[in-house]
């Protein structure tokens, strides 16, 4: 069956009532080792990512009773369950707190990203934020649309599309290998403007709402992608992977480039790698 718009509004709903109830609560009172490091000082978990996954991943259990769970905690227990996303029925891929460097250093930039993927194709993705409680929506092949805290909702588009010198984007550069992190860090001169949010569900919200024109991503965990890539993409976007490969929620490494079209991801994949 085509997952819909109904569902996709009830998994936002399990993600909403898991911020309220484990998420928030925590936001600046983290107690004493409510942080700890994964693989350094910059790749966080906290007690919130934790206790948020456990709530969704129950909810979802329930309410979607053949999909498979694919949270980034529950990779870190079992690496294995990112081998069952290709072949699943359905897997729901989840983030429960993106951004987890800024929400433990108490920065409001964080949110929850979802994906919905069927047989290795992303069919939903969203976004939610916290801290405003308004939330972005993608389904394969039915645009993409933002919905306020009051409920009101509007369709988003990316931007239109200019000339290389005029363009500002989101980069994560610094997670590049060298001398690529060299050559890119380098070549960001030759755009307007580059910045980094340290988080992916801020970093897709802003390129899918044409609010800048690209991103430019190295690492590729699905959570981190796999909802921004679809969301940005039925807002009218164009993205692939740094050799010019489509993206897939199967796909862990490469890199990627989110662009208004096909012509501005080849003109910046030409200019900050070329």
């Amino acid at each position: 069956m085509p997952f819909a718009r109904k569902d996709l509004e009830r998994l936002a709903d399990i993600i909403t009532i898991a911020a309220e109830q484990e998420i928030m609560p925590r936001f600046r009172r983290l107690g004493e080792g409510g942080i700890r490091e994964k693989t350094s000082a910059l790749d966080l978990v906290t007690d919130a990512d934790e206790a948020a996954e456990a709530a969704i991943k129950a909810a979802i259990a329930r309410a979607f009773r053949k999909a498979i769970f694919v949270g980034e905690e529950s990779v870190e227990m079992d690496r294995g369950l990112l081998n069952k996303i290709a072949d699943a029925d359905m897997a729901i891929i989840i983030d429960p707190v993106d951004g987890t460097s800024n929400f433990a250093w108490g920065l409001p930039l964080f949110g929850v990203l979802a994906a919905v993927v069927k047989r290795g194709v992303t069919v939903g993705g969203l976004i939610y934020d916290p801290v405003g409680r308004d939330c972005t929506f993608a389904i394969k092949g039915h645009g993409a649309w933002a919905k306020a805290e009051n409920g009101a909702t509007r369709d988003i588009r990316v931007a239109k599309p200019t000339k290389l010198a005029n363009m500002t984007g989101v980069t994560s550069w610094y997670l590049m290998p060298e001398p690529m992190r060299t050559r890119v860090a380098t070549n960001l001169a030759k755009i307007k403007a580059s910045f980094s949010y340290r988080c992916a569900a801020y970093e897709y919200r802003v390129v899918a709402e044409g609010l800048v024109d690209f991103s430019l991503h190295y690492k590729l965990m699905p959570w981190d992608h796999a909802a921004g890539v679809l969301i940005h993409a039925e807002a009218g976007g164009y993205s692939a992977l740094l050799d010019g490969t489509p993206y897939l929620p199967t796909k862990f490494e490469g890199g990627i480039i989110s662009a208004p079209d096909r012509e501005s991801w080849q003109l910046l994949r030409d200019a900050l790698l070329g």
